[in-house]
């Protein structure tokens, strides 16, 4: 049975990609670790916590021994890697968090799978998902390849940047087996209310101000995020070692545009009368260094694995919406913080 542990497996997109393997690859042991902070949450995957092949571990990856130590137990032969600080404004706020958790806990990881490894790295894979904001700022035109130079603007993407050299670092020096994905924005059930989407949700839902930076210009490339599950699936099958892949929604929005067919969706969805919600669009004084523009070319990954979205991004946001709707006992429960008690009840 291959064992893979997948980090940060209760976050937002790692929850769906843990669910995936679970449930598509019954002959693997997936091996969910997260630290279970403030975007890490159990109830995310509680329809398969009591699945044969599924075990969660609650460790820290910036715990160098307890990772090594983690490791040595389970031989673990692929690593998944998705746990990481995220969000820009926190790192604004508070960038060594962000040192530690991205690179530190990455290098941690990094040194753990090359120790057990050290027999050889037949049918091993280590694959580190990355952001395509380590790419910096474009114009009003051009796309993100897999080439372009590194010019993250961010404590939160020069964390991520540096947790990429040092990935690529060790495949070329230890001749360790990686792939590496930059993703674009992504969007989807089970978003921790901190990210643009679904703060904005609840915040119409609860009639509370929509705050949008400067002029709401800024544009972001948005990919549904089970979309972005399917992708990582075909990577870590079939990508090729050491190679780097870029995964984007070719969807490209200003985020005053997504704000307001967002509050055209929800007026409708609610009963309210159009354009009810947009009267909450509050514009507020701008972030430091904020990219005007990502944009991915996800050309490579679409030729060589023949991976493209499966939905347009109006259906995609309908059907977050949707969820959202139906699964507002989940909403309180993260604004209230009360998610928290779930690993206690379950776990003690």
């Amino acid at each position: 049975m291959r064992k893979i542990v997948i980090t940060g497996g209760a976050g937002f997109i790692g929850s769906h990609v843990v669910r995936r393997f679970v449930k598509k690859y019954p002959e693997y042991h997936i091996f969910n670790l997260d630290a279970l902070t403030y975007a890490g949450n159990l109830e995310n995957i509680v329809d398969i916590e009591k699945e044969p092949n599924y075990t969660f571990v609650k460790g820290d990856i910036t715990d160098e021994a307890f990772i090594t130590s983690l490791f040595q137990e389970h031989q673990f032969d692929g690593v998944i890697h998705l746990a990481a600080e995220s969000h820009v404004d926190r790192s604004i706020t508070d960038p060594m968090a962000f040192v530690k958790t991205n690179v530190i806990g990455t290098v941690n990881l990094l040194n753990a799978a090359k120790k057990i490894w050290a027999n050889g790295f037949e049918s091993k894979r280590f694959y580190h998902v990355s952001t395509d904001e380590v790419y910096g700022s474009l114009g009003s035109e051009g796309l993100f390849t897999e080439t372009t130079p590194y010019d993250p603007n961010s404590p939160y993407s020069a964390s991520k940047a540096s947790s990429d050299h040092f990935v690529r670092a060790y495949g070329e020096t230890y001749g360790l087996p990686f792939v590496l994905t930059n993703c674009s924005n992504n969007y989807g059930p089970n978003h921790f209310p901190e990210k643009l989407i679904p703060l904005f949700i609840n915040n119409i839902i609860n009639n509370k101000p929509l705050p949008v930076y400067g002029d709401g210009n800024y544009t972001r490339d948005w990919l549904f995020v089970k979309d972005h599950a399917v992708a990582i699936d075909l990577v870590f099958h079939q990508g090729q070692n050491h190679e780097t892949y870029n995964i984007g929604g070719f969807n490209e929005w200003k985020n005053i545009d997504l704000v307001k067919v967002l509050c055209q969706i929800m007026d409708a969805k609610l009963g309210r009368e159009a354009g009810e919600s947009a009267q909450l669009i509050t514009y507020v004084k701008d972030r430091p260094g904020h990219d005007l523009r990502y944009a991915i070319d996800a050309t490579k990954i679409n030729r060589e694995l023949g991976w493209e979205p499966s939905v347009t991004f109006e259906q995609g946001l309908e059907r977050t919406i949707d969820w959202y709707l139906n699964n507002q006992e989940w909403l309180n429960s993260v604004t209230s913080g009360d998610y928290q008690k779930y690993y206690e009840k379950q776990y003690s």
